[in-house]
């Protein structure tokens, strides 16, 4: 793919008003500069400071708008509307994986392991919560992403305490076992199941902050799984995806337990793209460089 020129004039739309808003700024600049290297037209857009009505005057999108708006499908929908092809997945896709609750639903129906969970209420027994899933657990708001939210339960009685913090955040609040035989990223490019990652954090959990500020975490690429159990958290994961409609490029998370057993944890349609990223180190094991990543996932918007 050599002839840029196709694309035209290319928003990088980043930022907006959620609580990623930041990481969401990282990840535009990167793939701006990534885009412009490649000589593709591409401007930095963000939607606290424009209008998106202005983004009819561009030929197409690559969308790194993470959480609230970009990643629920509001964004796709505006862009479906204006009739401006995008990357990733549309709206009803967008939509499914970025509620949790809702998304495992879809999972649960197809027979695809879930991480054990529980909706909390108002009127929820907190303590009998605590002694089904045995300590510590883990509880976290249905709709947000990059780990906001996301508390980690150590001590008899702090699901109640913890519970009512967590009702400021987008969805329902999900209680979920803690599940500890370690922690599995797989992107997904296109058809193409892209090398797993082990994430192995020094904090006590994959955090915000393990994520984006602290530089003591360690991502294992090529990652222990076996070859039969990398391509069975391949398949898994283009099933995951293709359960809600997704398309384009995303990236699957998974737990897996102490037996062995493969856990779907969630699913992102709008993965980071920062250099503490998942999908570009994936890449990269692949050979892909962090420009030609870029422009391959701009690549797929020319079949909208």
């Amino acid at each position: 793919m050599n002839d840029v020129t196709q694309f035209g004039k290319v928003a990088v739309v980043c930022g907006g008003f959620s609580a990623e808003r930041e990481v969401s700024l990282k990840s535009g600049k990167a793939v701006l500069d990534a885009l412009l290297s490649k000589g593709v037209d591409a401007h930095h857009f963000d939607p606290k400071e424009r209008d998106l009505t202005q983004l009819k005057n561009f030929d197409r999108v690559f969308n790194v708008l993470h959480g609230t708006f970009g990643e629920d499908g509001g964004l796709q929908g505006v862009l479906d509307g204006l009739g401006v092809p995008y990357t990733g997945c549309g709206v009803l896709a967008s939509a499914i994986a970025m509620d949790k609750f809702r998304c495992r639903l879809v999972w649960q129906a197809l027979g695809l392991p879930n991480v054990p969970y529980v909706v909390l209420h108002d009127d929820s027994d907190f303590d009998t919560v605590e002694t089904d899933f045995g300590l510590p657990l883990f509880v976290k708001p249905a709709s947000e992403g990059s780990s906001v939210g996301v508390v980690m339960i150590e001590q008899a009685g702090e699901l109640a305490k913890v519970y009512p913090s967590l009702k400021q955040y987008h969805g329902e609040i999900l209680a979920e076992k803690a599940i500890t035989g370690g922690e599995y990223a797989l992107s997904l490019l296109g058809d193409t199941a892209l090398p797993s990652i082990k994430i192995v954090p020094k904090g006590k959990f994959y955090d915000y902050d393990a994520k984006y500020n602290r530089n003591d975490t360690a991502y294992l690429c090529p990652s222990d799984l076996t070859a039969d159990e990398e391509a069975q958290m391949g398949e898994l994961a283009k099933r995951a995806f293709e359960a809600v409609g997704g398309k384009g490029w995303g990236r699957v998370d998974f737990l897996k337990g102490d037996d062995g057993k493969l856990y779907l944890l969630e699913l992102n349609t709008v993965p980071g793209m920062t250099d503490h990223s998942l999908v570009p180190m994936a890449a990269k094991e692949m050979g892909i460089g962090f420009a030609d990543l870029c422009v391959e996932i701009l690549v797929q918007t020319l079949d909208d």
